[in-house]
């Protein structure tokens, strides 16, 4: 049950965040905009390390392997210009239906190949029938 409440906190900060750095870039620029982003978010990481008793050494992230995983960072850079662009390409409620279903989408493929480490998940219909539903719901949802 918390997950999915963190979960779903989760969507919502998403969302909220990605119109206030629409609105950012409106009166700055993309890549100042989520440079701002992430100077902020390391900024309040960093607080909350040291506010919560530095659980792990800085070292330790040189022991991450494969090394390709600490690349998340990096896609959290691309990440925020893609849903700043989408924001003001498609309006929040439309940026958000592509990214969620994008994410799960991706998410879905990686469960069923195992990749990155995550234990491979057997195929089931049914997700694939859901999938098809979010995807129906787009053209519903853009419907005009």
């Amino acid at each position: 049950m918390f997950g999915i409440i963190i979960g779903l906190i989760s969507g919502a900060l998403m969302s909220i965040q990605g119109v206030f750095n629409a609105e950012v870039t409106k009166q700055s620029s993309i890549w100042m905009s989520a440079a701002f982003v992430q100077i902020t978010a390391f900024v309040v990481c960093v607080a909350a390390w040291i506010i919560t008793g530095r659980e792990g050494s800085i070292s330790n992230l040189m022991q991450v392997h494969p090394k390709y995983m600490l690349l998340g960072g990096a896609i959290g850079a691309f990440i925020t210009y893609t849903v700043i662009q989408a924001m003001n390409q498609c309006g929040p409620a439309r940026a958000v239906i592509f990214i969620i279903t994008a994410q799960l989408l991706i998410s879905y493929i990686i469960e069923l190949l195992g990749m990155f480490g995550v234990e491979k998940q057997p195929f089931k219909w049914r997700e694939i029938v859901g999938l098809a539903i979010i995807i129906l719901g787009i053209f519903t949802f853009k419907w005009k």
